[in-house]
Parts: C-alpha cells; structure tokens; sequence
C-alpha cells in the first residue's frame, strides 16, 4: 500500500520503519538539533508578534522591557516552550555538547528581577485573559520539568531556577484556577485557545507539583465539559491552520481522568471509527499536508502532524493493553511522526521558532512519561 504524507509517496513498510525508529531512545545529536533551534531563538527579540493591551502611552515599550524573560521566539507562548524544550534537553542529556549552552540560556533569563517583572506584567490591567490557556499551561509545564530536574537529579542550578520560576506559576496556576468555574464550554478551536490540550499540560503540572485544589478542580470540570461528548467530526479536521486536534486532544486528555476500562468505553462511543484492523490505520487519519512552510499559518500543520503523534500515542497509553484498536492508533501515530519530524529543520522561522518544542515534546514522550 503508498500513502502520500506531506506531498511524499511512502509505503506502509516506510511508515513501519519509521514506528521503529521513533521507538528507539531519542539521540544526544537529534537532541542538540533541536536544542540549536531553541538556542538560536530565545533571546531574538525581533521578528515579533506581541499580544498586548496598551492602558496608556507608556505602555509602548519593546518586548524585552514589557517581559524580559520570555521576549524571544517571535511570542510570549514560543518563548515559554522555547525555555520548557531547553530544560527538558538539558535535563535528560546533562553531558551533551549543548547541556552548557541550554543552562546558560536558563540562566539569563530565569532571573528574579526578570521574574517579577514578568508577574507585574501578568497582574497588569487589562491581562486577565494574556496566553489563556496555551501559554500559562505551556508556563507550569516548564515549572513541571524544573520540579522534576531537581527531585530526580537533586541539581542546585535547576533547584535554583525552579525558585525563581515559582512566582510566575502560582500567578499562571491562580490564573486558571479563577477562570474554570467561570468556564461554561470548552473550547475547541485547532489553535491557542483551546482548552483540552491546555488542561493536559496544567493536569500533569498540578500532579508533579502536588496542587490538590487545582488538580481536582479541573477534573471535575474536564467531566463536566467533555464526558458527555459522542460522535467527535474527526472527518471535518483539519482547519487550514490548526496546530492541534480537537478531537484528539480532547481524547487525549480524557485518558487522564479515567480508568483503563472507563476510558475504553467513552473513547469508543467518542470516536467510534478508529479501526480495530492495524492496517487500516495508516488510512484511517492521514497526516495533514503542508504546502507552505513560509507561511507561518500553513506551518501550523507541521505542528498538528506532531501534536496528533503524541495524542495518539497518548490514547493508545490510556487503553488496555488488550484492546484491538491501540496497534491503528500507534501506527497513526508512527505515520504522522515521520511527517512531522521531517519538517523541524529550522529553515524558515515560521515554523523553526516552535517546531522544535513540539518535536521534543513527542520523542522524549513528555505527555505519557
């Protein structure tokens, strides 16, 4: 059988070699690669796309003064990812060429002056609702993963830059926190403002991070908005520009709050066209086609490519070991790996900017590790 993914013809014997290889532990150079995107990003101040509500004359200043920690990466979102993929590298590659590089990077940004700075900008009026949800989910991530660093490897460097890091979670943390019970739906867009990819990340946050209030306040309120749903439009995904699924995301969050067997249940009243036959897999849900990666909307396919490998996989985690349908899902997901992962080679900035977290994201399996 040929498949087309992303204008490449490929056999399901391709799409095979590629579910093998994405299954092997991820590599010290693939690691520096992606690294050198961040690196190269996090403190590039221009081109920028700033999303800031002005009060007053004095509120025009430049991004490194309006927030100097994450100014970088074209926005504030890709600058927060940005850091998050250079501790995860660093973290789990502490003798790699880049691991030096990565925590020097850490260091100049994760200052107290510049943290608190970034508080007054997050409590500033008018901000009550800057990166909801995307970029204060992608904030605790980070906090997650210095919370990690310095329980598993107890390293005063990361001890020391999840500190410094804390007043900006407990404001980004509070933030969500206020803004759930006021939350009447979801929202299910393929961009920022969705919310169950959003309370993936703030979930596995709120369990590393041992905030019991948070963590049960937002699964009650996943059951409330999702456990209901059946019958999710997968056929009508993608949007021209998504960067996420909302249908896998939202299955890919449910897996959190549900038992094995529970989660089996809804996911098949959910989306109930997943196969059970492992070759129709790679038909089932072929990956998103790109045509443009100049065009930093079109880009966000690449990114989709890569955020539905990672649900997928994420979907298969939640199920029995038994069930008939995980061998379609981790194939899908092979297949859209080896789309995405082709494109995060930094050649435009459109996508170089924050293809590089989603594809951390994915193969160091941040989302089922």
């Amino acid at each position: 059988m040929r498949q087309t993914i992303a204008g490449v013809t490929v056999t399901v014997a391709v799409i095979a070699t590629a579910a093998a290889t994405h299954a092997q532990p991820f590599d010290e150079d693939a690691a520096g690669r992606f690294a050198d995107l961040a690196l190269a990003c996090v403190h590039q101040e221009y081109p920028n796309k700033i999303a800031h509500v002005l009060t007053d004359a004095g509120d025009a200043k430049p991004p490194r003064l309006l927030t100097p920690v994450f100014y970088g990466c074209y926005d504030w979102h890709s600058s927060v990812h940005g850091h998050w993929l250079l501790a995860r590298l660093a973290r789990r590659y502490p003798e790699a060429a880049f691991a030096a590089a990565a925590r020097a990077a850490l260091d100049r940004s994760l200052t107290p002056t510049n943290v608190a700075a970034e508080v007054t900008y997050l409590e500033g009026e008018g901000r009550a609702t800057f990166e909801r949800p995307y970029g204060l989910a992608w904030l605790l991530q980070l906090d997650a993963e210095l919370r990690e660093w310095t329980d598993d490897d107890t390293d005063a460097d990361a001890a020391r830059l999840r500190a410094t890091l804390e007043p900006l979670a407990a404001v980004s943390a509070d933030r969500i926190a206020a803004w759930l019970p006021n939350l009447t739906y979801p929202i299910r867009s393929g961009e920022h403002s969705q919310t169950a990819f959003a309370f993936g990340l703030v979930l596995d946050w709120a369990r590393v991070a041992g905030d019991d209030r948070l963590g049960r306040l937002l699964e009650r309120r996943v059951q409330v908005y999702y456990s209901g749903d059946t019958t999710c439009p997968l056929a009508y995904e993608p949007s021209g520009q998504d960067f996420l699924s909302p249908c896998l995301a939202e299955a890919d969050l449910m897996r959190r709050v549900m038992t094995p067997a529970r989660y089996a249940e809804w996911l098949g009243d959910f989306l109930p066209s997943i196969p059970t036959n492992q070759a129709m897999g790679s038909a089932w849900l072929p990956p998103a086609i790109v045509t443009d990666r100049s065009d930093g909307k079109l880009a966000h396919l690449d990114g989709l490519n890569l955020s539905r490998a990672w649900m997928l996989e994420g979907m298969a985690a939640g199920l029995p070991e038994s069930d008939t349908r995980r061998p379609a899902l981790l194939l899908a997901a092979a297949q859209h790996a080896a789309a995405g992962l082709v494109a995060v080679t930094g050649e435009h900035y459109e996508g170089g900017h924050w293809l590089g977290s989603f594809a951390t994201y994915l193969v160091t399996r941040r989302g089922t590790s």
